[in-house]
């Protein structure tokens, strides 16, 4: 028969397997929330991209499609850009309407932008063309694919497109300059983007009335102490939202997914400490002849307790290294070649993001480890029970 602690025994293998199991735990872990906190910003920079951060427009403006205007010139923007906390402040207004084709008659909202508009978001999502002119009350509009393939449109085109004005209405002729694609549906369905100039004609509105204007934020997580600076900085009858404000579903939503990777990090956690407390305890219950001879020898409880919790470190150091590698392998390889694909009509998107943050690797490590260890008292604490006479009589 093999004695204890030789290649029979059972702790080389049960410690292969704590590794591996902690490695999973940390990969589960670490995947699950980068995969969260990538979907969150991709979601949150899309809603961003056509409303900005925070919106200051006028009490009145309940729909899109009918605004009302505010004065806003280019000193109230240089105002609200140099607050702090505030990345850069542009003009917009929109415009309901419709587009008439030979067979269809389709509602949108016409963006208009100012010149000097950072166009980032939309060059981004820009799938055919290039971006409308800006300026000059051009007369090109980029409209998003869904518009595209239901008005069966494309890039140089010309649409006529009404816009009501009281009982009346007014018709442009707009011409496709591009084509968008952001898989948000309630944006791609509607919106047209073209020239600030032109909603302003359509409207009879003058130079400096708008529909409001959009500010961007340097830290998100700031975004509500950013708002409240901006309300002290605008006139009283100016209304200041905040992205959340505006889209209170979408990002309860988004905060309820938290709920999920709690639970997630909870049963990781439980399942590193199962793995390595087990590989632990049959480690001691197969050295527990050795444990005694030791105690026999002088050593104290406190000092075989190290020696095992050593042991322990190792493997648990081994399966975060592990599991931190195969984390970080995949997330570059995710980010970079999209092998997981979603469906974009129920997820908004056509991969899985992620995103890649050294602080949830170091904060899954230290986490995990510090679990681990704690769990490790239970049956480190077996080895002041262990006594030498009684191990020296199982021997013999």
């Amino acid at each position: 028969m093999p004695r204890r602690g030789s290649a029979g025994s059972f702790s080389g293998p049960l410690s292969a397997i704590a590794v591996v199991s902690i490695a999973l735990g940390v990969v589960v872990m670490v995947m699950a929330i980068s995969i969260l906190r990538g979907f969150q910003a991709d979601i949150r920079d899309k809603v961003s991209g056509f409303g900005g951060h925070i919106t200051v427009n006028s009490y009145g403006s309940y729909r899109a499609y009918e605004e009302l205007p505010i004065e806003a010139d280019s000193m109230l923007t240089a105002r609200l850009s140099a607050i702090e906390g505030v990345k850069h402040a542009q003009r917009y207004a929109t415009k309901g309407g419709m587009v008439k084709t030979d067979d269809q008659i389709y509602g949108i909202i016409l963006r208009g932008l100012e010149p000097g508009y950072d166009t980032t978001f939309f060059s981004t999502c820009l799938t055919k063309g290039r971006l409308p002119a800006i300026g000059c009350k051009s007369n090109e509009v980029m409209i998003s694919s869904t518009i595209a393939s239901r008005l069966k449109l494309g890039v140089g085109d010309k649409m006529r497109t009404y816009f009501w004005e009281g009982d009346s209405y007014r018709s442009r002729a707009f011409t496709v300059s591009g084509i968008y694609n952001t898989d948000l549906t309630e944006m791609d369905e509607v919106y047209l983007v073209g020239d600030l100039a032109q909603v302003q004609r359509l409207n009879d509105w003058s130079a400096p009335q708008v529909g409001g204007i959009e500010l961007t934020v340097d830290d998100f997580d700031a975004l509500n102490a950013t708002a409240r600076r901006v309300a002290d900085a605008v006139p009283f009858d100016f209304r200041v939202q905040t992205i959340v404000d505006q889209n209170p579903s979408l990002f309860s939503w988004l905060d309820l997914l938290n709920a999920n990777i709690t639970l997630i990090l909870t049963l990781m956690c439980i399942v590193c400490a199962v793995a390595i407390v087990s590989a632990l305890l049959i480690m001691i219950f197969e050295k527990s002849a050795t444990i005694g001879l030791l105690k026999a020898l002088g050593a104290t409880s406190s000092s075989v307790r190290r020696i095992f919790l050593l042991k322990a470190v190792q493997l648990i150091a081994a399966g975060v290294v592990i599991g931190d590698g195969v984390s970080l392998l995949f997330s570059i390889v995710q980010t970079r070649w999209h092998l997981l694909t979603l469906d974009p009509e129920s997820y908004s998107m056509t991969h899985v993001p992620i995103d890649i943050n050294a602080w949830v690797y170091l904060g899954v490590s230290v986490g995990t480890v510090a679990v681990c260890l704690l769990a490790l008292l239970l049956p480190t604490a077996h080895i002041s029970r262990i006594s030498p006479a009684r191990t020296m009589r199982v021997e013999n």
